[in-house]
């Protein structure tokens, strides 16, 4: 079945939401959490898994209209009428439950325009810069959720976010190449001695190694750096996000554990590890 036919269908949502959680790195919506939120966060990840499948898995050929579409059900949401698409009637009950404004569900749709047409990053700021349309903004609709959305709180979401995705990039880094997109900097690449030809191999060539190892530091810095938002959260919405950073840990624990090797085989973060980062990161202030 098309994404076109699962949008109209409505699978796409209940396939987004059934596959959240295997698919990322940290507890999208854990068990701890009340039904409210994780209904709520059940949606804003679906719309994100949503826009993210349609820049990914439909035919080159129809992506443009396709976020055109989603595009269109989101101005109808802040307009007060009904979407078209059933995952989007969803996220439009969170939207107004929340009050969650539309820049970031818009950053979203532009990061995933972006990727039609960019697939290299130059430097290390070029590729934050990307981070702050695909990843950050899903930290702004998080905090929203939980009413506890401040500029010094959306600051340090930022950081986590954005090392999410860099963990991310570094884990999916021969997909991505793949797919024809290269999410490790150029001039780090060039740096190590990396031609491109590196992501398309068997295994990780050492020197391609040391460039991953170098996103993944950059990464540690920016998570520990954002793990201060803990400290400034509390109940529910402290938990969620401690979640979302002892997954980040547990991640850049197992690319160190496979000594950086993304290419052999899927480099993923152990349960066990998760459940030891989490109580951990809630006790640190």
């Amino acid at each position: 079945m098309s994404v076109r036919e699962r949008l109209w269908n409505g699978t796409e949502g209940r396939r987004s939401r059934d596959e959240l959680q295997a698919r990322e790195n940290f507890p999208v919506a854990t068990r701890l959490l009340p039904a409210r939120y994780r209904a709520q966060l059940l949606d804003v990840y679906g719309y994100a898994r949503l826009v993210d499948d349609i820049g990914d898995e439909a035919p080159p050929a129809e992506r443009t209209g396709l976020l055109d579409l989603v595009e269109r059900d989101l101005d109808r949401i802040y307009a007060g009428t009904r979407p078209e698409l059933p995952a989007m009637r969803d996220l439009a009950r969170t939207v107004t439950a929340c009050a969650i404004p539309a820049d970031p569900f818009r950053r979203l749709l532009l990061a995933n325009r972006r990727d039609q047409e960019v697939t290299r990053y130059a430097t290390f700021g070029d590729l934050l810069g990307y981070c702050a349309l695909s990843a950050d903004p899903v930290g702004h609709i998080v905090l929203h959720v939980f009413g506890a959305a401040t500029p010094d709180r959306i600051a340090l979401s930022d950081r986590i976010c954005s090392a999410l995705q860099i963990i991310e990039h570094c884990q999916d880094a021969g997909e991505d190449h793949r797919n024809g997109r290269i999410y490790l900097p150029g001039e780090d690449l060039r740096r190590f001695g990396c031609p491109e030809d590196d992501l398309a191999a068997a295994a990780t060539p050492t020197r391609l190694r040391g460039v991953l190892a170098l996103q993944a530091g950059r990464a540690a810095r920016l998570l520990d750096e954002g793990a201060a938002l803990t400290g400034r959260l509390t109940g529910f919405a402290r938990i969620a996000v401690a979640g979302y950073v002892a997954g980040g840990r547990a991640a850049l624990a197992a690319l160190e554990r496979d000594a950086y090797d993304v290419l052999a085989g899927p480099s993923r973060p152990r349960k066990t590890r998760l459940l030891a980062e989490w109580p951990r990161t809630l006790c640190r202030r």
